[in-house]
This record gives C-alpha cells, structure tokens and sequence, in this order.
C-alpha cells in the first residue's frame, strides 16, 4: 500500500530549538582485575599476539619494499604497500568481538584488519569447521601451498594459512586468498567475515551499507563494520551511505519483524592524515571526527570517540556497537583515534608531517603498552613476549619463503584473467524460502489489465489505438513482476520506485503487491543507489538498482565501473555480482537528461551492456539479466516507454521467454546496404529504409545489436558480406561512440567483401540541446541518406541536407566539435 506520513505545517513550522546530543571521548575505564574477568588471561595474551604478528607482518612487507628481503629471504614485490604500523591496536580491538558471521570491509590500508578479523573468526569456529573451511576454499589451492610447512593443529595451521593466503595475494599468486586478483589493496577471505577491501578511499562506505541490508532483509544474523580512513569523511559516496543506513523507513514502513535498521557501524581509522593532507587542522573542518554522526541523525548515530591505541578500549567499544546493531537501532560510528608510524606507502619519505610528532607516537607505541600492561598486572613475563615475537617471526619466514617461489606459488596465467571477468551463471533464486508479497501477482491490477490488451503493436495488420496494446513498459513490469515471484532475495529500489511507481511508470503495480523492503525509495544518492546494490548482490542477493537518467551515472561512477565491473574478478572467481542496474535513457530534457552514454558503459570491461528496443526485446532480455549472476547495465530509452510490439508475430508472449545473450536481431531484409543501430535510432534506420527503397531504389538491411556486450557479430559480418556496404548508427554522441569499435570490427573481418568504408552516424558532439532543437543534435532519418550518399554509394538525385562526408567531420574534429 503507498504509505501514510502525513507532513504537518503547524509542527514543521513550530519554533524552537534543536538540542544535539552529547558524544563521548574516549571514555573507556576500567580496572585490570574487571579486564581480567571480562577477557580472560588466555585472551588477553591472544590479543597480544594478534597484534605482534599484524606488526612484524606489515614490518616485514616494508623491509621487502625498501630492502628487498626480510630475515634473509629476498624479494621483489613490484606492485603497491599501504602499511599500518601502528594501528595493530585499533584492528585487533575491532575484530574481537565478532563473530564469524559479522562482516568486516576494509580501504587500501587492511592488511591488519584482514588478519585480525581471520584470527578472531579461528579463535571462535570449531576445529572441524576450520578444516572444512581451509580444504574447500579455492579448490584446496591454499591449503596445499600452507601443508607443504605447517602439520600443527587445525587452529594453528589457519594461522599460517592465513599469514600465507593474504601474502600470497598481495605477491600476485594463484594461490593467494583471490587467486592474485585483487593484491593489497584489495585483498579479502569470506568464509572467515573478510569481505572485499577498497583502493578507493571511502569505496567500502556504501558496499558495506548493501551487505548490512542484505542482512536485514534476508533476516540474516551477524553485524557489518566499514572500517575507512579519517580522509575518506570528505567523499560523498561515505556521507551517501550513511543517509542511507539512517532511513526512517526501516523504522516507520518496514516489517518491524525485520528487526529494524541494517546493522552497519561506519568504523573510522582515524590516522588524521590522508596521503599527505592532515584531517585535523587542514583538510577537515570538524575537529572531532565523531561530530559527523550529528548531521545523519538524531541519534548522532551513537558516535563516540574511542582511543584506537588501546585494543580494550576499541573492543569495549564495538560491543556496546554491536549489542544496539543487532537491535536495530543502528547506524552507529565510531572515531577511533589511532596513527600510522609508516607513511602512505614506503615511497613515503613523511616530509609533511614533523619527525617529533612521529616519535611522541612511537613513544606511546600500543605494542609496548599492552606489553607492560600484561606484565605489569601478572599475565605473562617479559620472556614470553619475547617468544611471541620469536613466533611470529618464524611464521611469517615460513609463509614469505613460500609465497616468493614461483615453483610452489606460481602465478595465474595471464589469459586466465578473461575467464574470470564473468560467472556465466544462472540463477532462478538467490534466496532461501518463500518470495513475500503483500498482494497474490495473480491479482495484481495492473497484470489483470494487462490481460484485456493486444500483446501486438498490430491488430489485423493495422496499429492498435493508444493504450490497447501492451507497452514497452508494461513489458519491463511483466519480468519484473515474474522474478519478484520467484526469486525470494531480490528487491528493487531506486528514486521514485514506489507509490509513484517509478519516474516513468514502469513499477506502476508493484506497489500494491510489495512489502516495502523489496521495493523502496532511496534517497537521491546515486552512488549510495548503486554502492549498495552492489554490497547487497555480492552477499549473494539480487538487487535491481534504478538510476532515473543516463547522466546521472556521473553520480555513481566509481560504484558503476569501478566496485560493480570489477569485483568479480577481483575475487578470483569467489563472488557473484547478480545486479541489473536499469538506467532510463532521457530526451527533450536538455544537457544534463538526455545523454546517451552506453559507449562508457560498454568501455568498461566486467559489464554486460543491453539496450533493447522493443516491447518484446525488452521484456525477454530483462528476463535474461533477471537470471544471471553477472550484473547488467541495462539501457532503456524514453522514447520507448509507449512503443509497442510491431516485430515479433504474435507480440510480446504472457509467459516467461528469454532473449538470446549477445545476438543481434534483424528487422528489415535487404540486399544492397546494411543498417545496423543500437536503442531507440532503430525506429529512424526503418523510415531512412523505407526512403531509400522508395525514392531511390536501395534496398537496405536493418539489424538491432541489442547487446554492446556480450555481442555475436556473427549474423552482422554476414549481411556486410551479402551488402558490400555497412552504417552504424545510435543517439550517442559520435566522438568515442562504441559504434566506431563496432566499426573496426566490422572493416577488420570483412575488409575483402567491402565496397566502402564502415560509416558511422551517431549525435553531434555537443551538449544536447532543448526540445525544440534536438532534430539538430540526435540522428534523424535524412542524416542516413545523406551518410550513405557522402560515403557510401551515391543517391541518385539526391542533395544532402546535412554534412556527413569525411572532411566535415575532419574539419569538426580540428576545433573540438
């Protein structure tokens, strides 16, 4: 049902004023004797350990970087470091209390946290679930690696297995935790709650909001915790996910039963420096980095400051975190104050920063402290830290010996790297269960009106009047619908996707059959939009994202091509990535609506790109990315919404069909020149035929690519051998149109069987213009015949309305237009 907030002048306007409340600094106290009995003697030690081996870990990649060998062993490690010697505390503190179905991301800067989060996971599964682990991940690849020095216990073999197995991955080895895809920035183990890591500062804010709600919507137990610099509180992506984890409505419209807002704590690792700009005093301005959860909600969202120096503190911290978490009260954020003694990388020579103001923090070193804080209070003696030490050494030369030979740690052939870019999957659900609805589909109004319609454009070969034939849009929402019935974890959400039923209706009827946590508004925060969907379909949940127009891709460009594209492969093959992102293709909206911008989106590689056309195509290819496991960008124009079915005999079917992936569809048979167009230029290409054939004796060919990629050029090659002449044509832009790969493609295969050179006719490179003006701007039906006059063949009679030849373009090219 649409929903009921009613928004009251008289309490809007009410004066007053708005109190904000107080947030805690460092304010962990506690005796030794209550840390005793909260953490044990054993645990106590752990920690300790935990973080002596996170130190002498990130020590040794710093020798190899900056000497080449660590303890003998030498090594050259080309690819990137980003150290965190001395924020052992804050990762350790953090990763205690969770358990192994709590989540951690990380940023370019995690190694620690991958390793404390994997030590916390051993500590707390059974020996018999550690083994399983270990011999299943990755077809045993690690294991293997690990077994050839390391027989002891299963918990002690993961230690080793997971000093290796992030190593590994870091040096680029097939047997790393990613097969080597992801390196050290991005580096991640799920089985043990590790999720991806992020090279881009602040990337993790929003996957993660997308995990907590997978959480939460597929009723899942554990927390997730975004651990981010104190640099990454100035990317808007961060600030986006946060609005989005505070949303009212998990509150006031959702399923109470649900259990409330997705548990996600946005942990940040407050180092105060960014590269080399200093958060405090510099590029910041708000002092406190805690103060931020004041402008999300009025639960400041239980920000706190807590000192990252002392592994207590921090863990005493996330525990109270995860206890409102799980309640449903969350989004909650803590300032962990911590310092990095490293600089960026070892490249690094720190000459923003005061060599005194390094030492006073090495002075207070967490390492040292908690050391004597243990020996001091009777837990161990200063013998055994040193055998700790002793240990970790040991461990980490045994793991770096095998990680730098080739022989026993090989890399993945580079071609391999192209079977991983998709899963090739199919999926019929995605979840566990029954798919909720609030409404029967069967008795959904919208598909009981449907059924009164002509499935076909044509009716007794004739148009059928406005409004009695099934639509472009209907057929969106008839795959939607089917996948909604049987795909338990999928949702949709989006800006405007319900009540209003979508900006261009297509969710017109989803409304009345969908509990509000499969279909929902979001805020407008396109990068939160598509983050997390990408967080959520990465948990293994179907997620159908909506950006309202193609321009606003800018807004989720990172989220689009860099964390949606290429996950997948990052991690080796270990994930999937079942997210269809539909975005809306506009015109008559000027500039900044009515770009078409699918070249960008097929230059990506890890993308699946569809652009259909019409009714029919669009209802069967949704249907296809509705089944896969890779994710789709998935292009509908505006012009099409109306369209109806005039291809396909019989139009567009009740039931359930598929497009096949990649192939293009030939709508007119021709003989002597070969249209071929992507979107919604088709309908141009059919009247610019229609001319050619009438006025001037041409018999023109036309072919709908459907897909930019995947893309069978198959049946394309075999009309330009029949033809001897090809034109490409879409309503992109032509500089740097995919119609000119297409185009080099094509000339490459059929050089031989060509009369002319591939021709390509695409926008003009300006903004786009108003309404009144686009005839100028998009390809209309005389810039063919004028194209194929100037390059092609020539048209008898025929005067060129337009400048298509060679030399206007040349010319354009010379002053940038």
């Amino acid at each position: 049902m649409p929903k009921n907030l009613p928004i009251l002048p008289a309490q809007v306007r009410k004066p007053g004023t708005l109190e904000l409340g107080r947030i805690a600094l460092n304010a962990y106290k506690a005796s030794p004797a209550e840390e005793t009995a909260r953490f044990g003697k054993a645990g106590l030690l752990r920690m300790y350990r935990d973080m002596v081996l996170i130190r002498e870990f990130e020590t040794m990649l710093q020798r190899i970087k900056v000497q080449g060998s660590y303890e003998g062993v030498v090594y050259e490690h080309k690819g990137p470091c980003h150290l965190s010697i001395g924020q052992e505390a804050a990762a350790v503190g953090m990763a205690w209390p969770l358990g192994p179905d709590d989540l951690v991301f990380g940023s370019h800067r995690s190694h620690g946290e991958i390793l404390a989060k994997c030590f916390s996971a051993i500590d707390k599964l059974p020996e018999s679930g550690i083994q399983g682990i270990l011999e299943g991940y990755g077809e045993g690849r690690t294991l293997r690696a690990v077994e050839r020095y390391s027989r002891a216990t299963p918990k002690d073999l993961a230690l080793d297995y997971v000093l290796y197995g992030t190593l590994a991955e870091i040096f680029g080895r097939d047997a790393g935790f990613n097969r080597g895809m992801g390196g050290s920035m991005h580096a991640f183990f799920p089985p043990f709650g590790v999720m991806p890591n992020n090279a881009i500062v602040g990337g993790s804010a929003d996957i993660a909001a997308g995990a907590a709600l997978h959480k939460r919507v597929n009723r899942k137990g554990g927390v997730v915790i975004a651990n981010i610099g104190d640099a990454s509180a100035g990317c808007g992506p961060v600030w986006e996910a946060m609005v989005f984890s505070a949303m009212d409505q998990y509150r006031t419209l959702w399923n109470p039963a649900l259990g409330g807002s997705p548990p996600i704590l946005f942990n940040f690792m407050n180092n105060f420096y960014g590269m080399g700009g200093q958060t405090f005093g510099e590029t910041m301005g708000f002092g406190v980095l805690a103060r931020m959860g004041a402008g999300v909600n009025p639960e400041n969202m239980h920000a706190e400051r807590v000192d990252g120096y002392h592994p207590l503190a921090v863990a005493d911290a996330v525990e109270r975190k995860l206890k409102l978490l799980r309640e449903g009260r969350g989004p909650a954020l803590l300032d962990t104050v911590t310092y990095r003694i490293s600089g960026h990388s070892p490249s690094d020579a720190s000459s923003y920063r005061d060599r005194h103001e390094v030492e006073r923090w090495q002075q207070a070193d967490s390492i040292a402290a908690f050391g004597g804080y243990l020996v001091a209070n009777g837990h161990c003696g200063a013998p055994d830290l040193e055998a700790i030490r002793i240990g970790s050494v040991a461990r980490l030369i045994n793991a770096l010996e095998h990680a730098a030979s080739l022989e026993i740690s090989p890399r993945m052939p580079g071609e391999a790297v192209g079977g991983l870019m998709f899963s090739f999957g199919r999926a019929e659900r995605t979840g566990d269960g029954i798919p909720e609805v609030t409404v029967e589909p069967d008795l959904n109004p919208r598909l009981i009106a449907l059924r009164d319609k002509s499935r076909s454009g044509l009716v007794d070969g004739k148009p059928a009047p406005k409004g009695r034939a099934v639509t472009y849009a209907d057929a969106l929402f008839e795959a939607m619908l089917h996948r909604f019935r049987e795909d338990p974890a999928m949702i949709a959400y989006g800006e405007e996707n319900r009540d209003w039923g979508g900006a261009f209706s297509v969710y017109r009827g989803l409304t009345e059959c969908l509990p509000y946590h499969r279909l929902f508004n979001a805020p407008i925060s396109e990068g939160a939009i598509a983050g997390t969907a990408v967080g959520y379909a990465l948990c293994g949940g179907r997620a159908v994202a909506e950006i309202m127009y193609c321009d606003f891709l800018g807004r989720a460009g990172d989220e689009v091509f860099n964390q949606m594209a290429k996950w997948q492969a990052m991690s080796g093959g270990t994930l999937r990535m079942p997210l269809v992102l539909r975005v809306s293709v506009g015109s008559k909206y000027g500039a900044q609506h009515s770009q078409d911008w699918s070249s960008l989106a097929a230059h990506i590689p890890g993308l699946r790109v569809m652009f259909p056309a019409t009714p029919y195509d669009a209802k069967g290819m949704l249907n296809l990315a509705l089944r896969g496991t890779d994710p789709v960008v998935f292009l509908e124009s505006q012009r099409l919404y109306s369209e109806t079915e005039m291809f396909v005999p019989g139009g567009v079917p009740e039931g359930y069909y598929e497009v096949e992936m990649g192939a293009p569809a030939v709508r007119r048979e021709g003989t002597d020149v070969t249209i071929v167009t992507i979107g919604p230029i088709l309908y141009r290409a059919l009247e610019a035929a229609q001319a050619l054939e009438r006025d001037y004796g041409v018999s023109a060919e036309v072919i709908d690519a459907r897909f930019l990629n995947p893309l069978d050029y198959g049946p394309i090659l075999e009309s330009a051998r029949k033809t001897g002449a090809v034109l490409l044509a879409s309503d992109a832009c032509e500089r740097g149109s995919f119609l000119h790969t297409m185009a080099s493609r094509i000339g490459n295969a059929v050089f031989d069987s060509l009369d002319a050179p591939v021709t390509v006719v695409g926008a003009r490179n300006w903004i786009t213009p108003p309404a009144e003006m686009e005839e100028s701007f998009f390809p209309q039906k005389e810039w063919f015949l004028d194209a194929i006059h100037e390059n092609i063949r020539r048209l008898p009679g025929h005067v060129p309305a337009t400048r298509q030849a060679v030399a206007d373009f040349l010319e354009r090219d010379r002053i940038g237009i």
